[in-house]
């Protein structure tokens, strides 16, 4: 560690800013490091009292509930409880955010986002990358459309299911005068010539609910040459933006993983990340794409980015972080070092020191996560003013990104946008995170229902509906983000096209994906549903009553059968169990992992939360027992242990007591309860810590 102005920093860390971060920025070295001590001063006090409050609250709802136990819980009165105790706040009176310089990728158009971890240099250049995609090749490589390619080479059934779900997908976005694109035999005329915005040579630049398509006609090419029009692909306006994750989804516990995590998301703000990675024998290099050339109909240059606009997820108030010490010894509050680092790195951008420019209204997109209630987005709002007065940005040009996903937010919404109305530039909803901060609220008012059953609790629909009337409500149409959640199947693609436009349906102008093809199919949605016009339909009302949104998902003395008791342990154990073992061994945040049924599933520590808390609620209120969970685990690990067979970096869990993981996974579960508003990060960090260790150790 070395001193800086008075904090304890990381060798390396202080290395990465001062040779890599803090040259191009105009900022003295001396005089960052005095700001940025300054800035801990200020607010890790207050970052403390935060989480204190949190601790209150919940001690003061345990109690309400186990002195009420076995009695129905009264709406009114749960609900004058939690104003008298703070949790819930006057609602504001009305007003309209105020966020200006947003790029129209985030305020006025709709289309998928993604969300990647910035430890993987090369998922990070293919999601950036994901701006555009070929719907030939998302729709021939999965089951979006039914059977699957035949043989080693192309297959030309195959390649004609394609094209034929292709045009008719262009019949619906770009009719044309007449007739249809499957029967096309020249130049098309459109119905609305309006769509026609551009060329590139033979191909044509369409226009559809703000998103742009483009027919790459080319009669050389193998597919284009024996199409009636020479069409070779269809390329898809996809990921409008993608957030560049330093949380949920990746496990970085130290120093060193912070420092990588900060150089990667530095290579995206410079334009110069490259990943080189061997494929079939053959050594490949990534790079993010340059912006693409046309020509307007007019005759005049026409230029679109070649890259999701991109936005960085700092970590949330809880966790510190042991590459930086206050002056009295203890961690920074890692989300604070985050919000400086971060934002540093975005200068680079700002002032056009890279290949490209990410926002071109010069703004900076950093989401924050996990924030409960008002007070904590007012204390991010005044943490960001804070940044921008020390790297001399104007004020609000750091937009921050609220996640919807706890139930104090979600909860006092309304308050928690006026908090932050002149730099809001995103809300989207969390169901996975506001499942587990559900049943740990509620973990003392009795059994939950089974997990599977969540999704159709009163509270969820409740949830989903408010966020967009609340949102509209505070003026975010056309200045700001109404996003939904994640699709966590990447391979069940039909079921994605069949369920997914859902989330179009209720206005939200964008919503989660988990892969680049998966953006591709999704963006068809947003042809399919003008997300915007959508918005004319959503009724003030949905915001209306919290009585759903706080009914607690309760069994209600549900008498499950042995078999549904095991089942639904096995279930919680395998998921906690296949997501842990890569967390803690090799440092894997977020990975398609086999369920119970050997259907891959993105999980990340949201879908970890959940499994654990409910185990814990069940073992707290008498359906299973500690020895029952302890068998599920058991039988469990072998599964897992089987499923990952063919990792040559896996250490098997079963039958091994100085498994790490294992003990990692039965911690979540039994210290449960304890867990501050039931996260998962102090244990997974600390057991972590421990495997690193270990390795160290063994070396």
């Amino acid at each position: 560690m070395i001193d800086k102005a008075g904090l304890q920093v990381a060798d390396n860390l202080a290395d990465f800013i001062e040779t890599q971060a803090l040259p191009g920025t105009g900022i003295d070295p001396a005089a960052f490091w005095r700001g940025a001590a300054d800035i801990f001063a200020r607010f890790a006090p207050r970052n403390a009292q935060l989480l204190a409050t949190r601790d209150d609250l919940q001690a003061r709802i345990d109690a309400w509930h186990q002195a009420r136990a076995g009695q129905p819980i009264d709406a009114g009165e749960y609900q004058a409880f939690l104003r008298d105790i703070g949790y819930l706040v006057p609602e504001p009176a009305p007003f309209e955010v105020t966020s200006a310089n947003v790029d129209p990728e985030i305020a006025t158009t709709a289309g998928p986002q993604l969300v990647v971890p910035v430890l993987n240099a090369r998922f990070l250049l293919n999601a950036a990358n994901a701006r555009w995609g070929s719907l030939y090749d998302a729709l021939y490589g999965t089951d979006a459309i039914p059977g699957a390619p035949t043989g080693n080479g192309y297959d030309p059934a195959r390649g004609a299911q394609v094209i034929a779900w292709a045009k008719a997908f262009l019949d619906r976005a770009a009719p044309l005068a007449s007739g249809s694109w499957a029967e096309l035999t020249s130049e098309p005329t459109l119905a609305d010539p309006s769509q026609l915005v551009a060329r590139n040579g033979d191909n044509l630049l369409l226009r559809h609910n703000g998103l742009h398509i483009e027919l790459v006609i080319d009669r050389a090419h193998p597919i284009g040459s024996s199409d009636s029009i020479g069409l070779a692909d269809v390329i898809l306006e996809a990921a409008l933006s993608t957030i560049v994750d330093l949380e949920d989804s990746l496990a970085a516990v130290d120093a060193d993983d912070k420092v990588a995590a900060y150089a990667n998301w530095l290579g995206l703000m410079k334009g110069d990340l490259t990943a080189s990675f061997d494929k079939r024998g053959r050594t490949l290099t990534r790079a993010l794409e340059e912006d693409r050339h046309y020509t307007a109909t007019d005759g005049t240059p026409f230029t679109l980015p070649g890259r999701s606009v991109l936005m960085v997820r700092n970590v949330g108030h809880l966790m510190t972080t042991p590459a930086i010490r206050l002056p009295d010894g203890a961690e920074a509050p890692e989300g604070i070092m985050d919000g400086i680092v971060t934002s540093l790195i975005a200068l680079h951008d700002l002032r056009g020191n890279g290949r490209f420019s990410n926002s071109r209204t010069g703004s900076v997109y950093i989401v924050k996560p996990k924030m409960h209630g008002p007070d904590e987005a007012a204390f991010t709002n005044d943490l960001f003013d804070a940044i921008e007065d020390l790297l001399a940005l104007d004020r609000h040009t750091l937009k921050v990104g609220v996640m919807d996903e706890e139930r104090r937010t979600s909860a006092n919404l309304a308050a928690c946008i006026h908090a932050v109305r002149h730099r809001v530039m995103f809300i989207n909803t969390g169901f996975l995170d506001r499942t587990g901060d559900e049943m740990h609220t509620a973990m003392r008012a009795g059994a939950m229902l089974r997990k599977g059953d969540m999704k159709n609790a009163d509270w969820i629909k409740s949830y989903e509906a408010r966020n967009v009337a609340i949102g509209l409500a505070c003026g975010l149409d056309g200045k700001a983000q109404i996003g939904k959640g994640m699709w966590a199947a990447p391979d069940r693609m039909a079921d994605m096209l069949e369920q997914k436009v859902g989330h179009v349906q209720t206005g939200a102008n964008t919503a989660w994906v988990p892969s680049p093809t998966a953006a591709v199919l999704h963006a068809t949605h947003y042809h399919g549903v003008d997300a915007f016009a959508r918005r004319q339909d959503v009724a003030p009302a949905n915001a209306a009553s919290l009585d759903a949104l706080l009914s607690i998902p309760l069994a209600n003395g549900r008498n499950w059968s042995a078999q549904e008791i095991r089942d639904e342990l096995d279930n919680n154990a395998q998921g906690i169990l296949g997501y842990v073992v890569r967390w803690i061994d090799q440092g894997v945040g977020c990975s398609k992992v086999p369920d119970i049924h050997d259907i891959g599933l993105m999980e990340d520590r949201a879908t970890l939360r959940i499994s654990s808390q409910h185990m814990a609620n069940w073992l707290l209120h008498g359906v299973t027992t500690a020895q029952e969970i302890d068998a599920a685990f058991e039988r469990m690990a072998a599964k897992v242990d089987a499923q990952n067979a063919g990792d040559l970096l896996y250490q098997p869990m079963a039958g091994n007591p100085d498994s790490l993981a294992y003990q990692a996974a039965r911690a979540l579960v039994f210290e449960g309860l304890e867990q501050p508003n039931g996260y998962t990060e102090p244990l997974l960090h600390a057991w972590r810590l421990k495997a690193k260790a270990r390795a160290l150790e063994s070396v």
